[in-house]
């Protein structure tokens, strides 16, 4: 019987561990390299000669538009979700059987006579409120992963930051419009579709900011009270 608890105990502690343990960084957030330009072979004889650099343009703009082009998101995330519901029901039942009579006489028996009532009540209230509010600022510089064929574009990129004790970590992928990029090359959250942003923190003080293996236990599903 020992042995059985201390095993319990020790798979409880190696799931907490598991779950409180370092973040691991999801792989396919690695920037999108351009795509080599090929040296143009010189022509004798021609006074113009390319110089094979492909991305200098005399007449268009810096924003993103091809594979491995740079852009900024700004994050502007505000979510907040509020319900509230409540819950009342009463239900009460009477049923009242007679005195049966024989010969116009109540029947009886040890001189009580035989009628008798049933009566059932139940009641229930319930109430539940709920309030969420998040917030998220910055920005994160991603690159061009792919153009799509109706030439919007799919960006994605990380950011890591390392404050005193604790590493911060955001990802963010998407799907942006050209015409939504703004002239300095950055563009809202807000007008990212299809957008999976990922905040995450590791450290020190992530940890204190989380409970125990043991609290977690003991508000878990597994507990029986």
């Amino acid at each position: 019987m020992n042995l059985r608890i201390a095993s319990l105990l020790a798979s409880l502690l190696l799931t907490a561990c598991a779950a409180s343990g370092p973040t691991q960084a999801p792989t396919g957030f690695e920037p999108t390299l351009s795509p080599r330009p090929t040296e143009a072979q010189p022509t004798p004889g021609a006074i113009y000669r390319g110089s094979g650099t492909g991305g200098l343009s005399l007449f268009a703009d810096q924003k993103a538009r091809n594979v491995g082009d740079i852009l900024t998101i700004q994050l502007v995330e505000r979510t907040q979700a509020s319900t509230n519901s409540s819950t009342s029901a009463t239900k009460e039942s009477n049923a009242a059987v007679p005195a049966p009579s024989l010969f116009g006489a109540p029947v009886t028996v040890g001189g009580r006579t035989l009628d008798s009532q049933l009566g059932a009540s139940s009641e229930f209230s319930g109430a539940g409120d709920s309030s969420q509010s998040n917030r998220l600022d910055g920005s994160v510089t991603v690159t061009v992963a792919e153009r799509l064929p109706n030439g919007y574009l799919v960006v994605r990129g990380q950011k890591w930051i390392r404050i005193n004790q604790g590493n911060e970590h955001i990802q963010v992928q998407g799907i942006v419009r050209p015409a939504d990029i703004g002239p300095d090359n950055t563009i809202s959250s807000s007008r990212v579709a299809d957008a999976q942003i990922a905040y995450r923190g590791r450290g020190s003080l992530a940890q204190a900011n989380a409970q125990g293996w043991l609290t977690r236990f003991f508000q878990s599903a597994a507990f029986p009270m």
